[in-house]
């Protein structure tokens, strides 16, 4: 059997290691797909697994990274054949199934998506998990009815990769958006995504009061906690927000005031588990939707070795905008 490059995590006695190595292809886990990983990409639960701070990854050893785009080598799998372009979002990729930052990977055909005809390997990954995921959020608002004519929306950690997607499709659909970021260095970048305005986190970091004054129809929110509990505050009566992300906890410090009284909705976006249909469907609308400039300006390029620092830089919240990596 032959070996590969991989970023593989493992446990010691003082906590994990990760390292860039040679892993053996006869140590791959199950699956009726074998693909050749030529791009995957930094997202923020990629900078969790690689640095610890948080228990993603759930068996060991782990090869890390949540999602890739490649070619399929060998397939049983009625939908696959060789030479296919596949995309894979999610699935535990990268927390308890064998992930990305390897050159290979063996994985079931039912959780991949074909590559858009228009899109590269590359573009997809530039859009990554944290674009799809942000198109999964700007459906679940237009399902609940929110349209450029209801007003403003907000994002939250509008500078990251989710937020960035995420100004870019909403404005490029209509929307009047709100950036929210904690580094107010990045309004011109922030603006010419689209944004109508750019506001520091600090405005949404207070103690949140059960209500607040209404400001916006809605929202994408990629950072929980008390942000998230503040925008719920501020958010219009009959108003919704897509709530994604965790940047800034888990907790959610928020009463049920907007709810019964504004009848505020709150929707949780899941990319990990998402059932096939809506993840075609959101492909879909990445690839006939999504200004590519604003993409290619918002992207940067690393190589296989250079994960590990940039996975660092991305749970400390210094990365801006999205960070594609080549495998091959």
């Amino acid at each position: 059997m032959a070996t590969f490059k991989a970023i593989v995590i493992d446990k010691a006695e003082s906590g994990q290691t990760v390292r860039l190595t040679d892993f053996d292809e006869k140590n791959l886990m199950d699956g009726d797909v074998t693909v050749a990983v030529e791009w995957s990409t930094v997202n923020y639960k990629d900078g969790l697994a690689v640095t610890g701070k948080a228990p993603v990854v759930r068996r060991f050893p782990m090869i890390a990274g949540v999602d890739f785009c490649g070619t399929v080598e060998e397939s049983s799998h009625p939908a696959w054949t060789a030479g296919d372009k596949v995309i894979l979002n999610g699935w535990g990729l990268g927390e308890t199934h064998l992930g990305a930052y390897a050159e290979k990977a063996r994985v079931k055909g039912d959780w991949l998506v074909r590559l858009p005809a228009s899109l590269s390997a590359r573009d997809a990954m530039a859009i990554g998990t944290a674009g799809y995921t942000a198109m999964l959020a700007v459906m679940a608002l237009e399902r609940a009815g929110i349209t450029p004519s209801r007003g403003p929306l907000i994002v939250t950690g509008a500078a990251g990769g989710v937020g960035s997607v995420a100004v870019a499709l909403l404005a490029k659909l209509g929307y009047a958006v709100t950036a929210s970021t904690g580094r107010p260095e990045e309004a011109a970048y922030l603006t010419g995504l689209g944004a109508s305005e750019v506001i520091e986190r600090k405005e949404l970091g207070g103690p949140p009061r059960p209500l607040a004054k209404e400001r916006w129809a809605g929202g994408i929110d990629a950072v929980g906690s008390t942000t998230l509990a503040n925008v719920l505050s501020m958010t219009r009566y009959g108003g919704t927000v897509a709530a994604c992300g965790l940047a800034g906890g888990m907790d959610l410090p928020a009463s049920v005031a907007p709810f019964i009284l504004r009848g505020v909705s709150l929707v949780g976006i899941d990319s990990v588990m998402c059932p096939l249909p809506l993840r075609q469907e959101a492909w879909g609308r990445l690839e006939a939707g999504l200004d590519r400039g604003k993409i290619a300006a918002m992207t940067s390029e690393i190589g296989l070795a250079d994960v590990i620092e940039a996975g660092r830089r991305i749970a400390d919240g210094q990365v801006r905008g999205r960070i594609v990596v080549k495998i091959r």
